[in-house]
């Protein structure tokens, strides 16, 4: 007989799947393990001790009885004295009660399970489309750097017309220069070419001239220029530079710091790089006061800025922004997750209200986001008049809404305030009068503000400052959006220059694109200087960049 007709006979010949063979036994020794302990557990509440001859063994025929007679408990145990057995009441209470319990903690286990796994299937999906991303767009694959995309390419141009009969195109690459080996070579970060069809870009001015020792007189040797780093999601430039830049640290510092010396009016500096401070603030004093929000104490300074997250909440608009600001480096970025996010927004909006309105610090703030004393904070919206309409409706509803959704979303509000556990960071929130003037009046006296932060890849493990950096650059951002409103002119004028050095990773500003968008037009020309086009991507995934 053949292997597959042995396999064809043994499928027609069916059977019990060994998954209802095994479900089928687990049931009946749960019911037996149930029954077991209501019987001994409901004796023990009603005479205090375990009777005698309530064992497991005699479990399946007491079972039996009790199918047959539910209310004669000493007929299902008749080795057992009567006066040792509690009532059918007690017994039949605790053995729902018991079987209820282990229907609870078995769908939370599924539940978690099935979560963990869709969790798994969906980093794998985002591997798998990072990993067939076309390299010719110039992103690198997961895992490897942008250095290691692919291989340099440089630009060359011909030597002056007079040692040369003809032309060449500019992007040819001379034979001459190839035999020189590695003496002639020069490395650059790999970015996308324009192809030799394209005109001229403006950006081509601003190209690091040639170097004359690189090609000398009568030498058939062309010159090498290094290509400038390319911007992420297209070319648009304002006031002579790229509102969206990828570099490395080195390029990114000479490009901010000649952008901050460049601005004519008030700035907004956000940094990873304390020496783009430290070199610029001696200029820029020279415009207006200079302002450094420092919390993590990167800058060798003893004057810093103090900020407080409730500042303005008394609003409710402006608490709910706040919020979200404060959660947007720590939330996750699934839509699935959108009713998750949703409910730690409304939490925070709640305490950041509540304690603007009654007066109270960012640390009655912290101690609610790790659900202490959440009553005083429903208290407190229920009964002061300055709170908002609803408010204390809508903190009850998210507390008493669906446990394990309120329980991650209050993890979600504790992470992304767990920096002020830490002395300098809390003592950076807890401002006096004179910050708060600072704040509100550096815009109008052409100032500086710096926000300057430790530069974290992983912020939904670790966030340490980010959320405080991200709501008080969105608070200034907003403060700026509101002011151009109500100039005459719809724009701040002189404009406020915004410079976001490393922003992704520092503060990941949740109104980036609609900067990059509309920013110049009320008076917001903005620089983003960013790692690599992934790093965009992974902060923003749900909004494009706009393309020119």
């Amino acid at each position: 007989m053949r292997p597959d007709d042995r396999h064809d006979r043994r499928a027609g010949q069916g059977g019990i799947p060994d998954g209802l063979l095994v479900g089928v036994l687990a049931f009946l020794l749960g019911m037996t393990v149930l029954a077991w302990t209501a019987t001994g557990l409901a004796a023990l509440f009603a005479h205090g001790s375990w009777p005698s001859g309530v064992t497991f063994a005699r479990t399946p025929l007491a079972m039996r009885g009790l199918i047959a007679q539910p209310h004669d408990i000493p007929g299902a145990w008749p080795d057992t004295p009567p006066g040792e057995l509690s009532g059918y009441g007690l017994f039949w209470g605790l053995f729902i009660g018991q079987l209820m319990i282990l229907v609870v903690l078995t769908v939370f286990v599924m539940g978690t399970l099935a979560r963990w796994r869709a969790v798994r299937a969906r980093n794998r999906e985002r591997r798998a489309t990072a990993a067939a991303e076309p390299t010719m767009s110039g992103t690198p694959a997961r895992g490897a750097t942008a250095y290691e995309a692919h291989a340099p390419v440089q630009h060359e141009v011909p030597a002056p017309a007079q040692h040369h009969g003809s032309p060449s195109t500019p992007h040819e690459v001379a034979p001459s220069a190839q035999s020189h080996g590695s003496a002639a070579t020069q490395h650059e970060v790999p970015t996308p070419r324009r192809s030799p069809t394209d005109p001229a870009s403006p950006l081509d001015s601003a190209t690091i001239p040639l170097d004359s020792t690189a090609s000398p007189a009568g030498s058939p040797h062309p010159a090498i220029i290094p290509a400038t780093p390319a911007p992420l999601f297209g070319r648009e430039r304002v006031s002579g530079w790229e509102k969206v830049l990828v570099a490395p640290r080195e390029t990114r510092q000479a490009t901010a710091t000649r952008a901050v010396r460049d601005a004519e009016g008030p700035a907004l500096i956000v940094t990873s790089n304390p020496l783009l401070w430290q070199d610029t603030k001696d200029a820029r004093a020279k415009l207006g006061p200079t302002h450094l929000y420092d919390p993590t104490h990167l800058c060798d300074t003893p004057s810093r800025l103090h900020w407080s997250p409730t500042t303005g909440c008394e609003d409710k608009d402006t608490a709910s922004r706040r919020a979200t600001a404060l959660l947007t480096p720590v939330r996750p970025t699934a839509k699935l997750d959108q009713a998750l996010t949703d409910t730690a927004t409304t939490l925070l909006r709640s305490y950041l209200h509540a304690a603007a309105i009654d007066g109270r610090t960012i640390r009655h703030v912290h101690r609610w986001s790790q659900g202490t004393q959440i009553q005083d904070a429903v208290r407190i919206l229920r009964t002061n008049p300055k709170a908002a309409p609803g408010s204390a409706g809508e903190l009850e509803g998210a507390l008493t809404a669906h446990p394990e959704r309120r329980d991650m979303a209050q993890q979600l509000t504790t992470r992304a305030l767990t920096a002020l556990s830490t002395v300098n960071i809390r003592e950076a929130c807890t401002p006096n009068r004179t910050d708060a003037l600072a704040l509100d009046s550096f815009v109008h006296e052409a100032g500086t503000l710096y926000v300057v932060g430790e530069s974290i890849e992983d912020p939904r493990t670790n966030p340490g400052a980010m959320p405080l950096l991200t709501a008080l650059v969105s608070s200034v951002v907003e403060r700026g959006r509101h002011m151009a409103e109500r100039s005459s002119a719809g724009r701040l004028d002189p404009p406020m220059t915004l410079v976001l050095d490393d922003v992704a990773a520092v503060a990941p500003l949740p109104q980036l694109p609609e900067l990059l968008a509309t920013g110049a037009d009320r008076g917001m020309p903005t620089l983003a200087l960013l790692r690599s086009r992934e790093q965009g991507r992974a902060r923003w995934p749900h909004d494009e960049l706009p393309v020119q």
